[in-house]
């Protein structure tokens, strides 16, 4: 099973969580990772994994680049993530999103919030995205609802900043890589 993609390596960004790491997902994972969900005052924040992973298929099936993990803490599951690049065009779309990798989906189970995964999990993803799986960038770029203050505020203290764009009513947020 070599599923498990990356650990960080970026100077003074420890990972409180030791045993975490992101798994790819795929057919072994998929049921385990639609069974995740955040609490339900979240609900409106953030797309359903199921959701998530049919548009990750779609996107795939364009011939675009979209990857969806599985975040882990050893051998359960906490979380999931997708990240984009020059994945969608739509009406309303953030102009960044056409020239950076893009965190277009984040969630920590509600099972397992508010113990440092989230921070953590970005961290795996910054490596990951610091890669370039799918050709260099200068920037990493997420959105959140204005009323997700949690959001807000865990995006801004990882060192996004925010770039005056808008993805429909979403905040949209760059972070230098």
């Amino acid at each position: 099973m070599n599923r498990s993609v990356f650990k960080t390596d970026n100077t003074n960004n420890e990972l409180k969580n030791k045993d975490l790491h992101l798994v790819k997902a795929d057919k072994e994972n998929f049921w385990t990772l639609l069974d995740l969900k955040v609490a339900k005052e979240q609900e409106n924040f953030v797309a359903s994994n199921a959701v998530s992973l049919a548009q990750a298929y779609d996107t795939l099936a364009d011939g675009k680049f979209v990857q969806a993990f599985g975040i882990w803490d050893g051998k359960t599951p906490v979380g999931f993530a997708m990240i984009g690049h020059n994945s969608e065009e739509y009406e309303d779309m953030a102009e960044v999103y056409r020239h950076s990798y893009c965190l277009w989906r984040f969630m920590i189970d509600q099972r397992y919030q508010k113990r440092g995964y989230g921070r953590d999990a970005l961290k795996l993803l910054l490596a990951y995205v610091r890669s370039f799986p799918d050709g260099e960038e200068a920037l990493w770029s997420t959105s959140w609802e204005p009323e997700n203050k949690i959001a807000a505020k865990l995006y801004h203290d990882f060192g996004f900043v925010e770039n005056g764009e808008k993805d429909g009513d979403e905040i949209v947020a760059v972070l230098e890589l």
